[in-house]
């Protein structure tokens, strides 16, 4: 224990540089950001990684204290655009969540994530959960951290530089989420597209039947059904829309 508070009081400054990256992941990442999670327990793990990959830089930056204010804005930029960038991605389930309700008839229903405080789409909030589970199924969490890692070998501590390549890929990473949930509900979308029409063409036929008695269950119990087939294949389409965070999130590192 000793030998950790010799290092803090030996390298306080680099320690301080490495928290701040490490708390501006743990402000946007999906996981880390969760509410759920205690106060206490982001504050230690934090501290803990912080602690490690400060033992773990060999290489010490020659800095002032003067300078410390600006580095630690760099610092925790880094660590915030790194977590938004996964953010970004995770909230494509939301937007794909919300146009499925617009066409199956839960547009009106809305829950409260718990995570975020805010009211979110009722499937939205349902492939968020779902793709959240499969996340920690297979250890994306530990991508997520070694990403913070590497970016040490790409940004050292004070040498990240706002340009506008990283505007670029922000907005990129934000129209590629909305492109991604707008394709994923698609094929829902679609067949609520065909059972629109026929019931076009059945009340045309048959003037006695009452369309919107008929319509709003019927179009809720197809899209139900189709989710319900579409499920196998959501866990694919999960990984990739992962494979697009770690791409995307190097891609930044690599600017």
């Amino acid at each position: 224990m000793n030998i950790f508070i010799d290092l803090i009081l030996n390298r306080y400054q680099l320690f301080l540089l490495i928290l701040v990256r490490t708390s501006g992941i743990f402000v946007f990442s999906p996981f880390f950001s969760s509410q759920n999670i205690p106060n206490t327990m982001k504050i230690g793990l934090s501290f803990t990684i912080s602690l490690l990959l400060t033992t773990a830089l060999t290489e010490i930056p020659n800095f002032t204290n003067d300078a410390m204010v600006f580095l630690i804005i760099k610092e925790l930029m880094v660590g915030i655009i790194i977590g938004f960038i996964s953010y970004a991605f995770f909230s494509t389930f939301y937007v794909m969540g919300q146009i499925i309700d617009m066409k199956i008839g839960f547009g009106m229903a809305n829950v409260i994530d718990p995570q975020n405080r805010v009211q979110v789409p009722l499937m939205g909030n349902f492939y968020y959960i779902l793709a959240f589970l499969v996340l920690l199924t297979i250890n994306g969490h530990h991508t997520v951290i070694k990403a913070l890692i590497d970016s040490y070998k790409f940004i050292p501590i004070g040498s990240f530089k706002y340009t506008q390549e990283t505007i670029n890929l922000l907005i990129n990473t934000l129209a590629k989420s909305f492109a991604i949930g707008f394709k994923l509900s698609t094929p829902i979308v679609a067949v609520i597209l065909i059972t629109d029409i026929v019931l076009g063409i059945m009340s045309r036929t048959i003037p006695q039947m009452n369309v919107f008695v008929v319509g709003m269950p019927l179009k809720i119990v197809i899209g139900l059904i189709i989710i319900s087939i579409s499920m196998p294949i959501f866990y694919g389409v999960i990984n990739g829309v992962f494979d697009e965070i770690i791409i995307d999130i190097y891609k930044f590192l690599k600017i």
